[in-house]
């Protein structure tokens, strides 16, 4: 008896990693990529506790440990005072194998799983293979390329992104809110951590006038600004602009070196569904998210893990479909419960335009870090561990089972 088999459209994280999840569950997938080759944008770069926890069992996280660096520390700072508020993650080493954030560029993750899918015989990775649109025909699912060429498998997954064009053929809405201001994101190899007292690897930096998030990759420091309306993307991204706002966090006689720059909008929102029939929507697909606090590509791997080892699970008749969307509905609650709270949580205290609105969020994160109960509370949020603990039974119920605090600690 034939093998069945998933379209997987986007080769990002969290299309590598469903696919991972789906050849452990036996299942044969043909992962689609539109680009001719990888990607290597740096884009996201934070990989936190919960995370890793769920990535071990494929076996990437050695590899990305030697390619990364361990962040166990992160900080929030007030640009003219410093040190606002410190959290070390080691405490947490009660309920997790990887009491850190990895700081590792995600297309990492990519590579080393594609390199491992040349040795899977039940992976076949396509790229030059743009999807343009996805149909769910009840009991399987059928994709359509740019070439005009059709493929159809017992299902198929949306991995592709803000934009994904299976939603988009799939007319579901995505509703939600876009920022005002756009970010700016700066990659520099200078050493930052020299010249700025108790430099964390990840930094959330407050100002009355220009906010800005600081984190360090094992190559680069990166750096997120706000861009105003009153500033063109042009502007934004020329090299004037890039000496300005670096010279701003440390100030050199020489110019910085800049490796990288790009600018974005930001948004929140969520598909009103993220299954249809035999079609699965996770990731930037399914939800985006403002990015403070690291929780958009780690929310979908979330996603992958779970409704990746569901998909398998159904279709080898070892569940039914009504759980498959049971775990969906789960995924959506959760990035809306979990995910659009902390990050847009994030955005209001660094960046709200009331002086005495921003001190009273400073004021309350230094609270948190002094009272060794409240700071737990808040790293088991900040980790995503309490996000994956609430979906603790479902992994159990798919195979994924993953070390958690205890239910009756983890706090919505």
């Amino acid at each position: 008896m034939a093998s069945p088999r998933v379209i997987v459209a986007g080769a990002g994280p969290v299309g590598c990693v469903a696919s991972a999840v789906l050849a452990e569950g036996g299942v044969d997938v043909t992962l689609l990529e539109a680009a001719p080759e990888l990607p290597l944008e740096l884009r996201a770069s934070t990989f936190h506790p919960a995370t890793l926890d769920l990535l071990d069992r494929f076996g990437v996280v050695e590899p990305m440990l030697r390619l990364g660096l361990m962040a166990p520390v992160f900080a929030y700072r007030d640009r003219r005072k410093g040190v606002v508020a410190e959290f070390d993650l080691g405490a947490l080493a009660d309920v997790t194998d990887h009491p850190y954030r990895l700081q590792c560029e995600q297309f990492r993750l990519c590579e080393i799983l594609l390199d491992a899918f040349e040795r899977q015989p039940r992976v076949t990775v396509r790229f030059d293979a743009e999807v343009v649109g996805a149909v769910d025909h009840g009991d399987a699912a059928s994709v359509v390329l740019a070439s005009g060429e059709t493929l159809k498998a017992d299902a198929v997954i949306a991995a592709d992104g803000a934009a994904s064009a299976v939603r988009k053929s799939l007319d579901l809405a995505f509703d939600g809110m876009t920022y005002e201001d756009r970010y700016l994101v700066l990659s520099t190899p200078f050493d930052m951590a020299a010249h700025l007292d108790r430099l964390a690897a990840v930094n959330y930096i407050s100002d009355p006038d220009e906010w800005l998030v600081l984190l360090r990759t094992a190559g680069f420091w990166r750096a997120l600004f706000p861009v105003s309306e009153g500033e063109t993307d042009i502007d934004a991204l020329s090299d004037r602009s890039a000496q300005r706002r670096l010279g701003g966090i440390v100030a050199t006689s020489e110019p910085f070196e800049v490796a990288h720059r790009t600018i974005y909008r930001v948004h929140q929102r969520v598909a009103e569904r993220f299954l249809v029939g035999r079609v699965v929507l996770m990731g930037d697909a399914a939800h985006i998210n403002n990015p403070l606090g690291g929780m958009g590509m780690n929310g979908g791997i979330h996603d992958a893990v779970l409704l990746g080892a569901s998909l398998a699970a159904v279709l080898r008749g070892d569940i039914g479909a009504e759980r498959l969307a049971h775990h969906a509905e789960i995924r959506r609650k959760l990035a809306i419960d979990y995910v659009r709270r902390h990050t847009h949580e994030n955005a209001e205290s660094l960046a709200a335009p009331d002086g005495a609105a921003r001190q009273r969020a400073l004021d309350r994160m230094a609270a948190r870090a002094a009272d060794p109960a409240e700071a737990r509370a808040y790293m088991l949020q900040a980790s995503m561990i309490n996000a994956v603990s609430a979906m603790r039974d479902e992994l159990d119920e798919v195979g994924q089972p993953v070390r958690s605090v205890d239910r009756n600690t983890v706090s919505p």
